[in-house]
C-alpha cells in the first residue's frame, strides 16, 4: 500500500479503528502478561515457603512430644 501523507497512513484506508485497536490490545497484552506472571510466581513461592515452615513446625513439635 502507498500513502501520500501521514494522515492517510494513520487512517489506514478506512480501517484505522481495527488496525490501531488491534495494535493497542496486543501492546497491552505484551505489557500486562509478564507482570501477571511475576505476581503469580511470587504468590506460589510465598505459599510454598509458608507450607515448608508449617511442615518444619509440625516436625519439631512431633520430635519434642516424642
Amino acid at each position: 500500500m502507498h500513502w501520500n501523507s501521514a494522515s492517510e497512513f494513520f487512517a489506514m484506508g478506512g480501517y484505522a479503528l481495527y488496525v490501531w485497536g488491534s495494535l493497542g490490545v496486543t501492546a497491552l497484552a505484551l505489557v500486562v502478561e509478564p507482570i501477571l506472571v511475576a505476581r503469580r510466581r511470587l504468590n506460589v513461592v510465598n505459599r510454598l515457603k509458608r507450607e515448608l515452615r508449617a511442615e518444619e513446625l509440625e516436625t519439631t513439635a512431633a520430635r519434642k512430644s516424642a
